[in-house]
C-alpha cells in the first residue's frame, strides 16, 4: 500500500456521537457490472483514519507510541493528562459497525500489546489503548456475514510493543477470525469484486501486515493506494469548531478526485460521519463510467 496526505492541523472533541448512515451497507454489491469487472486498484474506496480510535481507555497506561516526556506528563498530571489525551487520540465517533454501514471500506489500524501484562493479548492503540483487537475484528466479521458482496481492508500499519509471539497471535487471529473470507492476493491488477464474489474473498490484508506472514506473500505486482485527507492533532490546536471549519476543505479536495489509472484509490478521513465524506468517495467511481466509450 502506498500512502499520501491531506494535512490539516486541527481536532476537536465531539459531545455527541451521530448514528452513522446506513444507506451505504451494501454499496459494493450494488455497482454496476462495468465497474465490479474493473480493477479494485482503480476504483474510489472510502476509508477512516484511526479507525478504531472511537473508545480510548483512560484508566489504562499510556501506550508504548508515546514519546517518552508524553509519558512522563502523564505520570505527574494523571487522570488531567488522559482527559487532554482523548480529546486528540479520539479521530472517530463512529464503531465499526456503523462506519461499515455507513461505506467505510478501509480500516487503519495501530496495535499494540500491554506492557507487563501476562499472555498475547493485542489491543489497539493511539496514544490510549483502546478496544481489544479480537472484539473489533469480530465486529467487523459479522458484518461481513451479513452482506456477502461487501470487501474490507485492513491495514496493520503500526505495531508496538510486540515480540514474534505477539505477531504470530495476531496471524492466528485473522485466520481463525476470517477464514475462508482471507484473499489470497497475487497480482494486486487481477483483484476485482467478480473475482473477489467469485471466491467468496471479503477481506484483503495490506503489505504492512502481507510482511509477518510467509505463507500469505504480499502482491507481486502493483499496490492499492491510500490517499489520507486527515486532521492531525496537536495539543495546542485543540478547540471547538475547528473541525467544521476545516471539513469543507477536505470534502473539496476530495469532490476534485478522479478514480482509475493513475488516480485515487482508497481515500481516508478522519470524523468520518460530519459530511458526506463516504458517499461523496463513493460517487466519483461514476466517473469511471462516463469515460467509458459509448456513455
Amino acid at each position: 500500500v502506498t500512502k499520501g496526505t491531506i494535512c490539516l492541523k486541527s481536532l476537536e472533541e465531539m459531545k455527541t456521537r451521530p448514528t452513522g448512515n446506513t444507506s451505504n451497507a451494501d454499496w459494493m454489491g450494488s455497482l454496476c457490472p462495468a465497474l465490479t469487472s474493473m480493477p479494485l486498484k482503480h476504483l474510489a474506496v472510502p476509508g477512516s483514519h484511526d479507525s478504531f480510535s472511537f473508545w480510548v481507555d483512560e484508566q489504562a497506561p499510556v501506550g508504548p507510541d508515546q514519546k517518552t516526556y508524553v509519558k512522563h506528563l502523564a505520570a505527574i498530571f494523571r487522570f488531567l493528562a488522559k482527559k487532554v489525551m482523548k480529546k486528540w487520540s479520539m479521530t472517530q465517533n463512529l464503531t465499526f459497525r456503523e462506519q461499515l454501514k455507513g461505506g467505510i471500506r478501509y480500516f487503519d489500524l495501530c496495535v499494540s500489546s500491554k506492557p507487563g501484562e501476562p499472555g498475547h493479548e493485542i489491543y489497539f492503540i493511539h496514544g490510549l489503548f483502546g478496544h481489544k483487537v479480537r472484539d473489533g475484528l469480530n465486529d467487523i466479521n459479522n458484518f461481513l456475514n451479513l452482506h456477502k458482496k461487501e470487501v474490507v481492508f485492513l491495514d496493520f500499519n503500526h505495531h508496538y510493543a510486540m515480540s514474534e509471539e505477539h505477531h504470530h497471535y495476531l496471524i492466528k487471529m485473522l485466520k481463525d477470525v476470517f477464514g475462508h473470507k482471507l484473499c489470497k492476493i497475487d497480482v494486486v491488477e487481477d483483484i476485482t469484486l467478480n473475482y473477489l464474489w467469485e471466491n467468496r474473498y471479503q477481506f484483503c490484508l495490506t503489505a504492512s501486515i502481507h510482511k509477518l506472514i510467509l505463507h500469505m506473500q504480499s502482491s507481486q505486482y502493483g499496490s492499492f493506494h491510500v490517499s489520507q485527507a486527515i486532521l492531525t492533532p496537536r495539543v495546542k490546536t485543540i478547540a471547538r469548531g475547528l473541525v467544521q471549519g476545516n471539513l469543507p476543505t477536505i470534502m473539496t479536495w476530495v469532490e476534485a478526485q478522479k478514480p482509475g489509472v493513475d488516480g485515487v484509490n482508497i481515500i481516508t478521513s478522519d470524523f468520518v460521519e460530519l459530511v458526506d465524506f463516504a458517499n461523496t468517495v463513493i460517487k466519483l467511481n461514476n466517473l469511471l463510467i462516463q469515460d467509458r466509450p459509448g456513455t
